[in-house]
């Protein structure tokens, strides 16, 4: 008789929450305990281990390093597409619309940009509205989907919310074994830099940005990792610089580094203070 994997106990779920948060950050509540089960079952038959408890002793071995790594990629993977939450990249076209055209390198960063859907729709609003240099980071902790981001390579349906005039510009249809498929353009591909980083730990040598964003993934945190983190990104914001955070997602009582311009837009409160806004 074929064995039948169980879904970890409650005890032992708390175990993978205590482990998951330590190396991420991330919270995982009780109710994700089936998503855990349905992403970590193939792993511990390939691992060939019996239970959850089993996997997790061999997660925390010195021996199950790269097992850890594949475990975490597989639990903090998120779906994503292009143009989520539009309001964001009409209130950034009209930034840059303002902006002049000398000075400094315009920098953003998409600071957790899983499979590369919000930085290639950050790079195409850029490159159409933004009338000096500019450089746009894109990091994730998972360096399974950074490695895929950096292909560019999306399903149809996944680019549904590409402006037409993008899609013109920046987007080739795949045909043949590719039909189905929408590649970005080389042109731009080759101007986002991509890399793997963790938000909790350091974050040296970023410099600072003009506008970053860091949305739908603070949802994970609790409040004292949220305002950790928003400390961190504080120090790689420029003073006029602009933080982006999700519609279902709020500073209110995290952080008092910030203040709102609108719902999900957020500047330094040091620079309202200065400006006395």
């Amino acid at each position: 008789m074929d064995h039948v994997l169980l879904p970890p106990s409650d005890q032992t779920f708390t175990r993978y929450q205590d482990l998951i948060k330590l190396h991420t950050g991330i919270y995982l509540p009780p109710h994700k305990k089936t998503l855990l089960h349905s992403r970590l079952s193939k792993r511990l038959f390939a691992s060939a281990m019996a239970s959850y408890d089993d996997y997790f002793e061999l997660l925390v071995s010195s021996a199950g390093k790269n097992e850890l790594k594949a475990a975490l990629e597989l639990v903090t993977t998120n779906e994503t597409y292009f143009f989520r939450e539009p309001a964001h990249f009409d209130f950034m076209k009209d930034l840059l619309d303002c902006q002049p055209r000398t000075g400094e390198r315009y920098r953003v960063w998409s600071a957790a940009s899983s499979s590369g859907e919000e930085a290639y729709s950050l790079a195409m609003v850029l490159q159409s509205h933004c009338s000096k240099p500019w450089e746009l980071l894109a990091s994730d902790i998972n360096q399974t989907v950074i490695t895929d981001a950096k292909k560019g390579i999306y399903l149809n349906q996944r680019t549904s919310m590409i402006p037409q005039e993008f899609l013109n510009k920046y987007c080739r249809k795949g045909v043949g074994e590719f039909e189905g498929y929408l590649r970005v353009a080389p042109e731009l591909r080759n101007r986002v830099q991509f890399d793997t980083l963790n938000l909790m730990g350091q974050l040296k040598g970023l410099g600072k940005f003009d506008i970053i964003f860091i949305r739908n993934v603070m949802i994970y945190f609790d409040d004292e990792t949220r305002g950790s983190i928003l400390r961190k990104l504080s120090k790689h914001l420029k003073p006029s610089g602009w933080l982006f955070v999700s519609h279902s997602e709020s500073l209110h009582g995290v952080s008092d580094d910030y203040y709102s311009i609108k719902p999900s837009i957020y500047r330094l409160a040091a620079y309202r203070d200065e400006h006395k806004i």
